[in-house]
């Protein structure tokens, strides 16, 4: 790796985190990545073989480590106390492309499949449904395309096929809008009234789960809280929704930015 030759903190800080790529590894070891195929679905333009390569870089910097997965010959990666300590680190870099360089995404930015894995990253499992969820997006725009997010209790998996089971809930909408709520350029509330976001209710008792997303002009948190108005909803004749408590049941708090914001930290 590129050495600056000086005695200072920064200079060596940077030989250790500056690399390309190298803030993004630990961005995403940070969101709860722990093998090398869930940091490639989180990095998807990034090469094997410099993935390898940056990997090593942080063992040998004392950043994260190599441990032996429950599985024999899977490998796990974990941040050592060093690694956790950036943590403040990467969140400061994104306060600071909020206020000066954060805007709407590019058009090469829009990915469905990335879009879904950092959704699935951020959800608060603590309020995950007490039965399997299946919520279907069909999106459309640049590469647009169907995937599913299956939730059950403390878990959450994405998927770009069909999982095996039926949809409870279709999510339709432009890639770029879901981008624009995600981040907060765009309200929630007034995506699904202008019909931009269009949900599709299948089985008794489905919900979307409401979006939390950070303010960047402010950075704190903000978005939906309660229960959706089920009147939005295009409901299948068949499967009548059951009360707004239910809802409330199914309701899930996601993280709407790139970087390491928690809903109860900016209050």
């Amino acid at each position: 790796m590129f050495k600056y030759h000086q005695y200072c903190p920064v200079a060596r800080a940077c030989e250790v985190m500056a690399d390309r790529w190298t803030p993004l590894i630990v961005r995403e070891l940070l969101f709860g990545s722990r093998h090398f195929n869930e940091l490639q679905r989180g990095l998807p333009r990034i090469s094997r073989s410099l993935l390898v390569a940056r990997l090593r870089h942080l063992e040998d910097s004392g950043v994260i480590e190599r441990l032996t997965g429950a599985r024999p010959n899977v490998t796990e990666y974990t941040l050592t106390e060093a690694g956790n300590d950036l943590a403040d680190v990467i969140k400061q870099l994104g306060t600071w492309a909020i206020k000066w360089v954060f805007n709407d995404p590019n058009r090469d930015e829009l990915d469905p499949a990335l879009f879904l894995w950092k959704m699935h990253q951020r959800v608060d499992h603590r309020e995950l449904p007490r039965r399997r969820t299946v919520v279907q997006f069909d999106l459309t725009g640049r590469k647009g395309r169907r995937v599913w997010l299956v939730l059950v209790p403390r878990d959450v998996s994405s998927f770009l096929k069909p999982p095996g089971f039926p949809s409870d809930l279709i999510v339709r909408a432009d890639v770029s809008v879901l981008y624009r709520v995600w981040t907060g350029f765009v309200d929630y509330e007034d995506a699904v009234r202008e019909r931009e976001i269009v949900l599709e209710a299948f089985r008794i008792g489905s919900s979307v789960p409401p979006m939390v997303h950070v303010e960047p002009a402010r950075g704190r948190c903000t978005g939906i809280s309660g229960t959706p108005d089920t009147q939005r909803l295009k409901v299948s004749k068949n499967h009548p929704l059951q009360s707004r408590r239910e809802w409330s049941d199914f309701r899930t708090c996601w993280l709407g930015t790139s970087f390491l914001y928690s809903c109860h930290s900016s209050r």
